[in-house]
């Protein structure tokens, strides 16, 4: 008897082919295993108990970087030769599509053979094997084979061959095989060299390696600033310990306040400035290496060797750690003390992926380059995490998690009747934080983190990752899908581009995005509903005033808006992005309490982590309340976020930001210091509601407890923390009169505020008390980086609901 298997999921570049090939030995099968466009192609035959046997086995014993997602089989002639099992050159079918692997950090198998002085790749920078190495940003095309990665321009060797091409080894079929004999190469340019073009695509002897990393940690121990090539793009080093390299560093990439990333050498060096608990440890050594949003320690203290927290993250009582994860790093970190690990690039633009790309934007940063010459297809930027309890919440999805795809669920197709295989549409996303997503039957392919759409360069990157997603994964989308926001540039470039290729373009209102989002990543279907709580900073309502603050009832195919927090007027646009003190201002204007009154306590003199807190002057607050009063240049906006960054200033933890959610990261800090619980929260810090359709939260009652409490010279950790408590109990008492009303009892907690995570703890446990079932972000970011999954999500459910033959 002979079987022919279809398998599909994270099946290519993962070890499955060698994978089958044992197991087809394990069971005594004779036949064939192959890449494809759709997957994994598998031909067997043999006895019915051992084909049986053998299929079973499949899903329970996957290499530890598969993903099996589906396993189809039928029966097929049986040969009369077929003797042997074999593995075949891979080929292309169809129009399907299949995951690719993320990168995955250097194995242990590697590591003991990169510091082993006998093994042939001792201390070789790009060793790896097929359990671990770079995949995504060097693939070109699919099926993931050599030829159509970045490494084509690296014929192997003959012993690279051997290892290559014997199932046996653990580096068969590894398609970034390497070794210093015919592989990829480092090598440090001096910055001045660098601008002239020296040495920049120069591949250099083997032998120059270790003075490559010689004169690397000669650079950082002299308080130099080194461009690094790392597996995504280049990152930006300096020593972690020096304030004056990082002060250095801040002045010339523009980064004023925004805390640096820190990368130590290990988990124990980490906990030396760092809490860490179990989960966070494990997050730190997985195999997708993310930076992972760890609590300072209250006593640490610095001394020589230790890094210059508050210089790295000012304000701020939460750092950004990462441990090595590619085989340069390691060799970067040997005997280093930790060293602060950034961005290639310059504020708000995208990531430089190559050597002369980074010599003409970098070249006024970087006092050295240390390059190599294996090419980036992708720009790849670190992922960020932070963990909630044992659960994992990102902030930032890209290296190591992205493109893995997320599986949708398909009930709602099944149920009206239009099921499509190849259902393709296109999400552009948002305008900050920008990603895109891209769907194909089962699979919603996420993209890695792009940047922020406010320059040429980073539309230019979203423009090439759009092309390669396309032809990554076999995608022709019918349908382009954008924010409901008319200036955003993702939105005008998406429009363009459905014109360009004579398809479908949809507009989605950016809170039903989020909401949809979370039922995407939770596998829920598109018609059952749920109460998505979303609180963010900005997006664009149906009534074109700025939302944020939003109670919505929604499934994939529409939402009602069930409460929002009251409009305010928001002094100047963007300009109360950048300064909360107009948006405090602008609510305490709104309730009707006079403001001057609590100017002293208000715009006290204070001083935060060595910077002198911005306040404004006296023609400034004249000049906002004429706006007010008159109400120019004021856009209406229910905005949580906008809420919170009032509510820190107003308290007087900052007036000014530098980055975004810069006072309200600050206000989450203190408030975390202070240890309250639900029986010593003030009741006056409470909302008030009023019964419009929708329901309108007015904050007057917190503002009023606010200012009594500001006048009274209660400290500052214990304001805030009270507000969280206040907020936490106001999404319970919503969501309980909306479950009232709708009978719906799954709340969604999405939208950038809930990257706090005391306010997403305190309201998980609320709303779990009062017996809602309540779903968080774990695979998507809440905040807008998310977005495109949830646009897609709708999108699909828009085309479905027009095809319907109920909607006839």
């Amino acid at each position: 008897m002979r079987y022919r298997v279809l398998v599909a999921g994270v099946v290519q570049g993962v070890g499955f082919r060698p994978f089958i090939w044992k197991h087809a030995r394990k069971f005594q099968v004779t036949g064939w295993v192959k890449n494809d466009s759709i997957g994994v192609t598998i031909e067997i035959q043999g006895d019915p108990d051992q084909l049986k046997r053998f299929i079973d086995a499949l899903a329970a014993n996957a290499p530890p970087l598969a993903t099996i997602d589906q396993i189809e089989f039928c029966e097929v002639a049986a040969l009369d030769d077929d003797s042997t099992f074999v593995i075949l050159q891979s080929a292309t079918r169809g129009p399907s599509s299949t995951p690719v692997s993320p990168e995955i950090s250097v194995c242990d198998d590697c590591l003991k053979e990169m510091r082993d002085p006998d093994d042939r790749r001792y201390r070789y920078p790009f060793i790896n094997c097929t359990n671990c190495g770079p995949r995504f940003t060097i693939v070109e095309d699919i099926p993931y084979d050599r030829p159509l990665t970045t490494m084509k321009s690296f014929p192997m060797c003959e012993r690279c061959r051997v290892e290559f091409e014997d199932p046996s080894d653990r580096r068969f079929h590894a398609q970034p095989i390497a070794c210093p004999d015919c592989g990829p190469r480092i090598w440090i340019v001096a910055a001045g060299d660098a601008r002239r073009g020296r040495n920049v695509a120069q591949p250099v002897d083997s032998r120059v390696r270790e003075d490559a990393l010689t004169a690397f940690q000669d650079a950082i121990r002299a308080g130099k600033i080194v461009a690094v090539k790392g597996i995504g793009g280049f990152h930006l080093a300096c020593d972690a310990t020096s304030r004056l390299a990082i002060a250095e560093l801040r002045t010339r990439k523009g980064r004023i306040d925004k805390p640096f990333a820190v990368m130590a050498r290990d988990v124990q060096q980490a906990r030396a400035f760092a809490v860490i608990n179990e989960h966070e440890e494990a997050l730190l050594q997985s195999r997708e290496r993310p930076i992972v949003l760890l609590s300072r320690k209250t006593d640490f203290v610095e001394e020589a060797g230790a890094p210059c927290l508050p210089s790295i993250s000012p304000g701020n009582d939460f750092v950004g750690v990462m441990l090595p994860y590619s085989p340069l790093h390691f060799l970067l970190m040997e005997n280093s003390s930790p060293l602060v690990f950034t961005s290639g690039n310059l504020t708000d633009e995208p990531i430089v992926r190559e050597n002369i790309e980074a010599s003409e934007r970098l070249g006024g940063i970087a006092d050295a380059f240390l390059m190599h010459d294996r090419g980036i297809h992708v720009v790849c930027d670190d992922s960020v995490v932070r963990c909630v309890g044992d659960a994992v919440l990102p902030i930032r999805r890209s290296r190591g998690y992205a493109p893995m795809p997320v599986r949708l669920n398909r009930e709602w197709e099944i149920r009206s009747g239009t099921v499509r295989k190849d259902r393709c549409v296109l999400a552009i996303g948002g305008e900050i934080k920008a990603t895109f997503c891209a769907t194909q039957g089962d699979y919603a392919y996420m993209s890695q983190h792009i940047g922020d759409m406010g320059n040429l360069e980073t539309l230019q990157a979203m423009e090439h990752s759009v092309d390669h997603f396309l032809r990554l994964f076999r995608i022709d989308p019918e349908a382009i899908v954008a924010d409901l926001h008319p200036g955003y540039l993702s939105a005008s470039w998406a429009k363009e581009f459905a014109k360009r290729r004579g398809v479908a373009f949809l507009r989605v209102q950016h809170h039903h995005a989020h909401v949809a989002a979370l039922m995407a990543e939770h596998g829920m279907p598109g018609d059952e509903p749920m109460i998505g709580v979303c609180f963010d900073g900005t997006g664009f309502g149906t009534d074109r005033a700025i939302w944020g603050g939003e109670f919505l009832v929604a499934d994939a195919r529409s939402f009602d808006r069930f409460a929002h927090l009251g409009y305010v007027p928001l002094p100047g646009g963007d300009a109360a992005i950048k300064q909360p003190w107009r948006v405090a201002l602008a609510h305490l204007f709104a309730a009707d309490i006079r403001w001057r009154a609590y100017s002293n306590s208000f715009f006290q003199a204070d001083r935060c982590h060595d910077n002198e807190i911005v306040c404004p002057g006296a023609n400034e607050l004249k000049l906002v309340q004429q706006q007010l009063e008159k109400n120019i240049h004021c856009i209406p906006t229910s905005s949580m976020g906008r809420f919170f960054d009032a509510m820190a200033s107003l308290i007087g933890i900052r007036h000014s930001i530098n980055y975004e959610a810069q006072a309200a990261m600050e206000m989450e800090a203190l408030a975390s210091r202070v240890i309250t619980d639900a029986r010593s929260i003030d009741a006056r810090y409470h909302f008030r509601f009023v019964k419009n359709e929708p329901v309108e939260i007015d904050p007057k009652p917190l503002l009023v407890a606010i200012c009594k409490d500001l006048d009274s010279g209660v400290a500052k950790p214990l304001m805030a923390a009270r507000f969280h408590h206040a907020v936490a109990q106001l999404v319970v008492d919503v969501c309980e009169s909306a479950r009232d009303r709708h009978s719906i009892n799954r709340v969604g907690l999405t939208g950038g505020v809930f990257q706090n995570v005391l306010l997403l703890k305190l309201t998980t446990q609320r709303l779990a008390a009062s017996n809602f079932e309540v779903f968080i972000h774990q695979r998507v970011p809440p905040n807008d980086g998310g977005i495109a999954l949830g646009q897609a999500f709708i999108g699909r459910a828009t085309l479905t609901l027009m095809e319907s033959p109920r909607s006839e």
